[in-house]
C-alpha cells in the first residue's frame, strides 16, 4: 500500500458536482493498493497515521499527532499511487492491486480509522473525483508498505 499524507486546514472531495467527502483540520490521505498488500497490513498502517506527530503544539513545535489535536481523516482512493513511469511516457499501473481487492482494502482501512477517530470521510472508490484541500505547512509524508513490510516480504519469499 501507499498512503500520500497531507496535513489540511480543511479539504473536499466532489463527484459530479456534489460533495461526498469534507473535513476541517486534520489529514488528506490518498490510498493506493499494490500487490501483495493484505488485510492484516492495515492495523499498522492505522496506527502508524493517527499517531504520527506531524501538528504543532503550542510552543509550535511538531509534537502532536491526529488524535492529540481532533484531527479528521479524508480518505480518497487512488490508484495512480502505483504509476511506473520507467519506460515509455504511458504510466504503466501493473503493479496496482485489482479493482475489487483494493476496494476491500480501501473499505477495511476507512472502518479501522472510524475506529480511532471522531470524523472519517471518503471519497467514492473509481468515480473522477475533484480533492480540493488547503495544505498546511505544507506538510507531506509518503507511507509505503514495501518499506514497513521489508523483513516480512523476506521471510515469504525464503520460505
Amino acid at each position: 500500500m501507499k498512503f500520500v499524507i497531507q496535513r489540511v486546514n480543511h479539504a473536499s472531495v466532489t463527484v459530479d458536482g456534489q460533495t461526498v467527502g469534507s473535513i476541517g483540520k486534520g489529514l488528506l490521505i490518498l490510498f493506493g493498493a499494490g500487490k501483495g498488500d493484505t488485510e492484516e497490513m492495515l492495523p499498522k498502517f492505522v496506527d502508524k497515521i493517527t499517531k504520527l506527530r506531524i501538528f504543532s503544539d503550542g510552543n509550535d513545535k511538531i509534537n502532536l499527532s491526529l488524535l492529540d489535536v481532533g484531527g479528521e481523516l479524508l480518505v480518497v482512493s487512488q490508484f495512480t499511487l502505483y504509476a511506473d513511469c520507467r519506460k515509455g511516457n504511458r504510466p504503466s499501473f501493473f503493479d496496482a492491486l485489482e479493482p475489487d481487492r483494493a476496494d476491500a482494502l480501501y473499505e477495511k482501512f476507512v472502518a479501522l480509522c472510524r475506529e480511532k477517530v471522531t470524523k472519517v470521510e471518503t471519497g467514492s472508490f473509481g468515480a473522477h473525483m475533484r480533492v480540493d484541500l488547503e495544505n498546511d505547512g505544507p506538510f507531506t509524508v509518503v507511507l509505503d508498505s514495501r518499506d514497513f513490510f521489508k523483513e516480512s516480504s523476506n521471510e515469504r519469499r525464503e520460505n
